[in-house]
């Protein structure tokens, strides 16, 4: 911004800043969960995650707004937009990582699974809502009667809405596949982690 005159893009520092609120409330839920505070104030901190959980990765919609804006060059903004969006979306896996790894301690791995797959649809119906109804996560507080309606209102007629759940089931669905290659991809590399410190503590301890 300070180079190019503009404050074009001044709205990525609102969304990035909405995007640390889950992994805030993730582990202040994790915390809490831990030193058995009472049901209501984990109840809390679970709701304030996923209330705010489609904020990161909605910052990847973000891209929609990639244009020629000369003399900036359109790389160093597409290398902007994806470095936020990346950002963003790593903060929401980090904080379902610990928002799951809490459930899975207190209801079991299916639990955690369960939490995992509805929270990243869910995030993909807040994206629908974000970015075509421009609602926000303050709206359950500000205008839940405008919000209980908009929602209420395409649950009841699907039919008439085919874009929510279009924009819901691909955001939903490409979300959690992303979700599952980092699941695997951080059990492979703690499992390559462990199978170093066994070989290690081998040459060590013929």
């Amino acid at each position: 911004m300070e180079r190019s005159g503009s404050l074009f893009y001044g709205f990525l520092l609102w969304n990035l800043f909405l995007a640390w609120i889950p992994w805030l409330t993730a582990r202040a839920f994790r915390a809490s969960s831990r030193r058995r505070s009472p049901r209501f104030l984990r109840f809390g901190w679970f709701t304030l995650w996923l209330l705010f959980l489609p904020n990161a990765p909605y910052v990847l919609t973000d891209l929609l707004h990639l244009a020629s804006r000369p003399p900036v060059p359109l790389w160093y903004d597409l290398a902007l937009l994806f470095s936020c969006a990346g950002t963003g979306l790593l903060l929401g896996y980090i904080s379902l990582l610990e928002v799951q790894g809490t459930v899975e301690e207190q209801l079991g791995r299916m639990a955690g699974w369960i939490v995992a797959a509805g929270s990243l649809f869910l995030s993909g119906f807040g994206i629908y809502l974000g970015r075509f109804l421009r609602r926000n996560s303050w709206d359950p507080l500000t205008d839940p009667a405008g919000l209980f309606r908009d929602i209420s209102d395409r649950l009841l007629n699907p039919t008439s809405y085919p874009r929510t759940y279009a924009v819901t089931l691909i955001f939903g669905i490409s979300l959690l596949l992303g979700y599952v290659a980092l699941r695997v991809a951080s059990g492979n590399e703690r499992s390559l982690a462990s199978e170093s410190r066994r070989t290690r503590n081998l040459e060590l301890n013929p």
